[in-house]
């Protein structure tokens, strides 16, 4: 006979019930996912900045007094200074006739002051003082009898608004003097235009209803002067004297361009 095998006395244990349903964890309450350590340490983007409607602080800025439009009246007082510099020796003729050429080119203020920054009295970026027009009317006699234009191989203008002295000397050597009166305010009655030119021209031009009488020749040139007596006995005498060699002085009316009155 085989021999039997000892029975154990130990009873294993008993195998676990299952769980109740209720007992059992649903997929809800699962532990989350963390993200990973670099996705939760990228910045955030943050929105971009509205844009501002103002305007730039450059476009309300006020303009440059150098870059102010220049007037009659801020070139007529440049050449005014730039005159009694002549007469006084400051200046040469050919420096002379070269700035005011400049001066009735300029646009600006700005384009005015270089040409008398090195005269006396010369005004600050082309401007007039406070009591510029108040004294306005003491500038008769202030201002000189005499006033000197000169084109010396170039040329010289006068026109626009402006005082007309009791005599003007006009000389053109190789270049050309224009003398415009239609706009000029007259303080005199009578006033003397003497000219001299050279292988140059001198052109004159006069309101309609003044008198205008002349007394000069031409060398191997011309002098042409239509003259013409004014209806109205107050008008204002424009007489031209001097001669012309080997040039031409020419005076006439304007047409359509008449004097108000003897200070307009």
């Amino acid at each position: 006979m085989d021999e039997q095998q000892p029975v154990s006395l130990t009873k294993s244990a008993p195998a676990p019930a299952p769980a109740p349903e209720s007992a059992r964890p649903s997929v809800s309450a699962r532990p989350s996912v963390s993200a990973p350590a670099s996705v939760m340490a990228q910045p955030s983007v943050s929105a971009p900045a509205p844009v501002s409607d103002a305007a730039p602080a450059s476009a309300s800025a006020p303009v440059a007094r150098a870059e102010l439009r220049a007037s009659d009246a801020d070139r007529d007082r440049i050449a005014d200074v730039l005159r009694e510099a002549l007469a006084e020796g400051r200046l040469q003729p050919e420096e002379h006739a070269e700035r005011i050429d400049a001066v009735y080119r300029a646009k600006t203020l700005g384009e005015l002051e270089p040409l008398v920054r090195d005269l006396p009295a010369a005004p600050v970026r082309g401007a007039a003082p406070a009591g510029a027009h108040a004294a306005e009317a003491d500038w008769p006699r202030a201002a000189p009898e005499s006033e000197n234009l000169m084109a010396i191989f170039g040329g010289s203008v006068r026109k626009g608004r402006w005082r007309v002295r009791r005599r003007t000397n006009a000389l053109a050597v190789f270049g050309g003097v224009e003398i415009d009166l239609t706009e000029a305010v007259f303080e005199q009655q009578e006033i003397v235009i003497h000219v001299v030119a050279a292988f140059g021209g001198v052109d004159i031009k006069v309101p309609e209803n003044v008198s205008l009488r002349s007394s000069g020749s031409g060398v191997f040139g011309g002098f042409d002067v239509r003259t013409y007596e004014a209806p109205d006995p107050d008008a204002p005498i424009v007489h031209i004297s001097g001669f012309a060699v080997f040039g031409g002085v020419e005076a006439k009316p304007k047409r359509g361009k008449r004097l108000k009155n003897l200070r307009a």
